[in-house]
């Protein structure tokens, strides 16, 4: 048997080999961010010529209002697209320390991770292929002769990038499923069950994400839908494996 001493002494040292761990994962997540960041700000116009091109053909101007406005937003937009260009390796490091605090195998966390960053893609894709330039539609129908679209450059991106990483986001959905039911909160029957709320959500979050147009919020509203029954499934494989036994 084990001392109450010994024992808190060895949760002590588990605690301090799980904070430096974190504290150096955290560091190497930094300086990888930090020096794609870099090398996105020498390519920050092309990037940005990426986010203006859906409305381009909508006779959007950009501006700026003050003098620092341009250069803080280009430093923002570098950031963003550094942290998306190094999702994959981000993940990859917070995966693998949960998994190790988990004690399961580092491959899990490698296919999680390459999982995590597809379903990102796609979303991100979808996004800006699809939702983002019906938004910008809406938005720029209203201007007149009298009234011509001109955005403060940081205010754009701000919103560009804000809505298209929802979007990336929102495309997570299976995996989240798939998460909380391998810790067992939800199961199949409970999201089946449900189907009918859930479908309720869904219409709500179109309605709030996307311009009050029917055609935008079918757009949003059925991969939300195909990600929930996606859901489903992953909920029934992970309950699957749980139940399993283990070789």
């Amino acid at each position: 048997m084990i001392a109450p001493r010994t024992a808190g002494r060895m949760n002590s040292e588990l605690i301090i080999r799980l904070l430096s761990e974190l504290r150096k994962r955290l560091i190497i997540m930094a300086a990888a961010v930090l020096v794609v960041a870099v090398a996105c700000f020498c390519f920050v116009d092309q990037i940005r010529q990426l986010l203006i091109l859906p409305g381009k053909e909508l006779e959007m101007k950009l501006i700026y209002l003050n003098p620092s406005e341009a250069l803080l937003a280009d430093l923002q937009l570098s950031l963003i697209a550094a942290a998306i260009l190094a999702l994959p390796f981000l993940l990859y490091q917070v995966v693998a320390l949960i998994l190790a605090v988990a004690r399961r195998r580092g491959r899990a966390a490698l296919w999680l991770s390459l999982a995590m960053y597809l379903l990102f893609a796609l979303g991100l894709a979808f996004a800006y292929f699809v939702a983002f330039p019906f938004a910008l539609n809406f938005f720029l129908s209203f201007s007149a002769e009298d009234l011509v679209a001109s955005f403060s450059i940081a205010r754009y991106l701000s919103f560009a990038t804000s809505f298209l990483l929802s979007f990336a986001l929102i495309f997570e959905l299976p995996l989240v499923f798939w998460f909380l039911g391998k810790i067992g909160l939800i199961d199949t029957p409970f999201l089946r069950r449900n189907r009918k709320y859930a479908l309720l959500i869904i219409v709500i979050l179109a309605a709030i994400l996307t311009p009050p147009d029917v055609f935008s919020q079918i757009l949003m509203a059925i991969p939300l839908l195909l990600l929930y029954e996606i859901g489903i499934l992953m909920v029934w494989v992970a309950r699957r494996e749980s139940k399993s036994p283990s070789p």
